[in-house]
């Protein structure tokens, strides 16, 4: 169902609701003030043909007896019927339109039936022992009171129809701009990722317009970091793969040491081959949310030790600040492992030699932080924020070390920051504990 058949069904009913409700108490109380209104006619009738009769004189008056007189003659308007009778009952004059049989004379209104039809009936007794009785046809009110609903029901209906087609076009016309971006977007190419206009928005629009450029901005941001990815892939693969073919051409025409190196060669061109391939196999997992195994957590301690011996037999001077949390870290320990490996080999990288690597563990509130610290020339300001892109370095690995310890801080909610000072670069990367 469309959004404007929906608004136009919501606000449709709506509308049926309240004019129905509306128009309903406003013909209740129409009839009631009309019903009300007509009976006061037929008090008022015969209260004034009570007064022209005490107007007779007595001769006059006694020489009534079932006399037939028109509307005229007893001064009541035309549709109704009067009666004048004594308080003994006798009819003493009739109007022309009334039944053969007599009307009730009971004091007030009341409702009777005679001949068949029903009546409603107005008894007045006069100052001169006479009773006056005034009366219309209820078939005649009943067709009153159609003709009323007729006349209010009527332009109601037309009101509210026409309300509901100028309420079907005012919503297309405010839907008008939802349209045009659908339109846009249809009429669009896979791989045109530019920003839709936002000039002539309504204010409702312009927020989902605004979240949908920032999407297509970061779909064009992901596939410019994967093709980024795919051409440092293609070079960081096809050096090794160079150097793993060449190695094993001149093994293959020479004898003796010449071949035994050549052969080392291809065995180490293997080696940064597959290690970059496993790099690249994490990063991908990490960046994917796939899941990973959690196994045993281990103490910050035992994290540090494991790294260190990682890297042996690169110099790193391990520096435990007491006291050391008994909590394992919230990050699982390959993980963790990785992360604090691939810095102390980047630092063991940068760090001139004769001088050492220095990592620092330290607790900082519900967190453990360890410090990289080398003695290298450190980085330039402007390099800092392009660290943890991948296959960027500066002439030395592949570029992925750095970019995993960044996948790895966001997937377990640890935090990397870079201190870069002028005797080196200090890298902390701060891990929660668990509970």
């Amino acid at each position: 169902m469309s959004l404007r058949l929906r608004l136009t069904l919501i606000l449709g009913s709506a509308f049926l609701l309240l004019w129905t409700l509306a128009a309903t108490w406003l013909l209740y109380d129409l009839r009631n003030q009309t019903m009300l209104a007509l009976d006061q006619r037929l008090a008022a009738s015969a209260r004034m043909v009570a007064g022209l009769v005490a107007q007779l004189p007595p001769e006059l008056l006694n020489g009534l007896h079932e006399q037939r007189l028109s509307a005229e003659q007893l001064g009541i308007p035309n549709g109704l019927r009067c009666q004048v009778s004594s308080l003994r009952g006798t009819v003493l004059a009739r109007s022309h339109a009334l039944p053969g049989a007599p009307l009730e004379v009971d004091k007030g209104f009341r409702s009777q039936t005679i001949d068949g039809h029903p009546w409603r009936s107005f008894t007045l007794v006069s100052d001169h022992g006479l009773r006056i009785t005034t009366a219309d046809r209820l078939e005649e009110r009943s067709q009153l009171e159609r003709s009323i609903w007729l006349s209010a029901t009527v332009p109601a209906v037309v009101a509210l129809f026409g309300s509901l087609a100028i309420l079907w076009l005012g919503i297309g016309q405010g839907l008008a701009p939802l349209t045009r971006v659908r339109e846009a977007l249809t009429r669009r190419s896979a791989d045109d990722l530019s920003p839709l206009p936002e000039q002539g928005l309504p204010s409702e629009l312009r927020p989902l317009v605004t979240s949908q450029n920032l999407l297509l901005e970061r779909i064009s941001q992901a596939m410019e970091r994967e093709r980024c990815l795919t051409n440092n892939m293609a070079h960081e693969l096809r050096s090794p793969l160079t150097v793993i073919k060449t190695c094993l051409q001149v093994a293959r025409m020479t004898e003796g040491a010449t071949a035994e190196r050549a052969l080392a060669n291809a065995e180490q061109g293997a080696n940064r081959l597959q290690r970059t391939l496993e790099q690249l196999l994490l990063l991908a997992r990490l960046e994917g949310q796939l899941p990973l195994e959690d196994d045993e957590p281990l103490l910050a301690r035992d994290v540090a030790e494991l790294a260190i011996h990682d890297v042996s037999p690169a110099p790193v001077a391990l520096h435990l600040l007491e006291p050391l949390p008994d909590a394992p870290l919230a990050m699982p320990s390959v993980l963790a492992i990785t992360a604090l490996r691939n810095l102390l080999e980047n630092a063991v990288r940068h760090t001139p030699a004769g001088t050492g690597v220095e990592l620092w563990v330290e607790q900082e509130g519900g967190q453990v932080r360890f410090t990289v610290r080398d003695h290298g020339p450190g980085v330039p300001e402007t390099h800092l924020p392009r660290l943890t892109q991948r296959f960027w370095s500066q002439g030395k690995g592949n570029g992925l070390g750095l970019a995993i310890v960044q996948a790895i801080a966001e997937r377990c909610a640890a935090r990397l920051a870079f201190d870069n000072r002028s005797d080196g670069l200090r890298v902390s990367l701060s891990v929660p504990l668990r509970g």
